[in-house]
């Protein structure tokens, strides 16, 4: 094998395909990125037998091979050289790599015992690629990092038509966001439960413009349950994971009695300030009256702290406590100017929505249900 590709692409591909390289391989060959040089294009691969990815990007070819090497050090290496054109060539057992005057042999491994790569599923459909990242951002950080519990960990896709909806909840907190695609079958009804880091990791790195393909596997498939995603000529497919997800939406009450609306900039310092003086199991008090947001933190002989805000109350006065830390994930993934707060009862959860203005509507697309914490008097 003997090729020339542009530095910075080599760069970005081998740190893009080495995502899937993991840290500690259970066999030495899965620490290797699959490089395949076809007659105009250098492919890199790389699989862990749950998450692949694929990456074709354009080179000039010399001589057609396949060898396989050390994903997290050619990345660390194509990252480091000089802005140069890059040769990539195998003699004998190593692979070279010169850029300039900077040369570098790698060993390479035995590309014959590589596991090969699950084929893409069906194309389910295509998303706008900003969108998907901006909603897999808002969903994830209600996913639990528990990895003793991998139906929290997971991000759930449910697919109702020209509606897709993810949602996503640790038992504090849950997040729901809704939007559209466009699915090869109208009709499409079916859901998906996929790791919360790898869909996050797969949205993120994803181009940032243009449509992703989605593929899913058909329900009655006799092959493992596999998501694939592909764009801009990266594709990468993951197993879903297996099991029954909660039935969270019912969760969300039927009505609600009090609503507060607040400036979602204003309340996320005036949070952040009051917090300074709660540790991780302190919460943050909302004290909610006509005209008036107030939050305190801290009691007795500890540091306290409390700040006032304007608030629009439409109902009565309520107070509750939230965990801090949850209360900023869910106004951080808000994207309007306000915040509805939406209350049953203090000791019930409430629902959070953006809305544009006082008064305006709410934000559907994006609702954060968030647990109080009990609080004495």
């Amino acid at each position: 094998m003997k090729l020339r590709v542009d530095r910075d692409v080599l760069a970005e591909a081998v740190t893009w395909t080495a995502r899937s390289v993991p840290a500690r391989p259970p066999v030495p060959v899965l620490a290797g990125v699959r490089l395949e040089a076809t007659e105009t294009s250098l492919v890199l691969a790389s699989f862990d037998y749950e998450v692949s990815a694929h990456c074709e990007v354009p080179a000039e070819v010399e001589e057609e091979g396949v060898v396989l090497v050390s994903g997290r050090l050619l990345a660390d290496i194509a990252k480091a050289l000089p802005a140069k054109p890059v040769d990539l060539e195998v003699e004998g057992t190593k692979v070279t790599v010169t850029c300039g005057s900077a040369r570098f042999a790698l060993a390479a491994m035995a590309a014959d015992d590589y596991p090969a790569l699950p084929a893409m599923p069906a194309t389910a459909g295509t998303i706008d690629a900003h969108d998907l990242a901006r909603a897999v951002a808002q969903v994830s950080v209600a996913a639990s990092r528990d990895e003793t519990l991998p139906l929290l960990t997971s991000i759930r896709m449910e697919v109702e038509g020209q509606a897709l909806t993810l949602m996503a909840t640790d038992r504090y907190r849950l997040a729901v966001r809704t939007l559209g695609w466009s699915p090869t079958n109208q009709a499409l009804s079916t859901s998906a439960l996929l790791k919360a880091r790898t869909l996050s990791d797969v949205a993120k790195s994803l181009p940032s413009s243009g449509d992703v393909t989605v593929a899913l596997t058909e329900p009655d498939s006799p092959t493992s349950a596999l998501i694939g995603f592909e764009a801009g000529g990266r594709r990468t497919t993951s197993l879903l994971t297996d099991g029954d997800y909660p039935p969270v939406l019912r969760l969300f009450p039927q009505s609600t009695a009090i609503h507060a609306t607040v400036g979602r900039e204003e309340l996320i310092a005036a949070v952040r300030r009051v917090a300074l003086v709660a540790d991780r199991s302190t919460p943050i008090h909302l004290a909610f009256t006509d005209g008036e947001l107030t939050l305190n933190a801290g009691q007795g002989d500890d540091a306290q702290a409390s700040e006032s805000l304007v608030a629009h109350l439409d109902g009565e006065d309520i107070s509750t406590a939230f965990n801090p830390g949850y209360l900023l994930d869910g106004l951080g993934a808000i994207t309007r100017p306000y915040v509805c707060f939406d209350f049953t009862h203090p000791s019930k959860p409430a629902v959070l929505t953006g809305v544009e203005s006082v008064g305006g509507e709410v934000d559907p697309t994006f609702r954060y249900l968030l647990m109080p914490i009990r609080f004495g008097a």
